[in-house]
């Protein structure tokens, strides 16, 4: 049985219609996943919900692992960029170059200095616009569990789940993204 292309052109409308009519009543919603502690890799998460949140795209972010720091009241403001082995450095260095005392500072120093020049918000202040804004900031459970970290070594506004009940809410998402 062969269909003509008029067919063919009928039931994309109609497939077209009913995928329409089926998202119209739903908002958007992105999952991210944020492993990594560093500053380079704080920023991503961050900037990429609060963007989200202004575009009314329902949005979270599970902290897991290292990317835990980026909640933590108490090391979130010394995040830092390793300049040992780390290719994407804008100025090329060799690791016995970036093994060197001070250059991991020198590096973070280099990109708070990049990211002020072009006014990025700064790690605290994305924070804030993501409490404000709405997106939901969960610290993984088994995580803290494992790193020793209480509730109350997170920042305001952090709910804390593990990684079942993330998954319900990335299950549900649009958009999903690891960082």
């Amino acid at each position: 049985m062969s269909v003509t292309e008029q067919e063919k052109k009928y039931i994309e409308e109609i497939v077209e219609a009913k995928f329409k009519e089926l998202m119209s009543g739903r908002k958007r919603r992105m999952a991210i996943i944020a492993s990594k502690g560093t500053l380079d890799m704080a920023y991503p998460p961050l900037i990429l919900a609060t963007t989200a949140a202004a575009m009314d795209i329902e949005c979270s972010i599970f902290f897991t692992f290292y990317g835990l720091d980026i909640i933590n009241k108490n090391k979130n403001k010394n995040l830092q960029v390793p300049s040992l082995a780390n290719p994407a450095m804008p100025v090329p260095m060799p690791n016995i170059i970036g093994a060197l005392p001070g250059m991991t500072a020198m590096a973070t120093m280099m990109m708070k200095s990049w990211m002020a020049k072009v006014n990025v918000p700064s790690i605290t202040d994305l924070l804030n616009i993501a409490v404000e804004t709405g997106v939901k900031m969960i610290g993984c459970q088994m995580t803290m569990d494992v790193m020793g970290t209480k509730k109350e070594d997170l920042i305001d506004g952090i709910e804390v789940a593990g990684a079942a009940a993330y998954l319900e809410y990335a299950a549900e998402a649009d958009i999903t993204l690891f960082v």
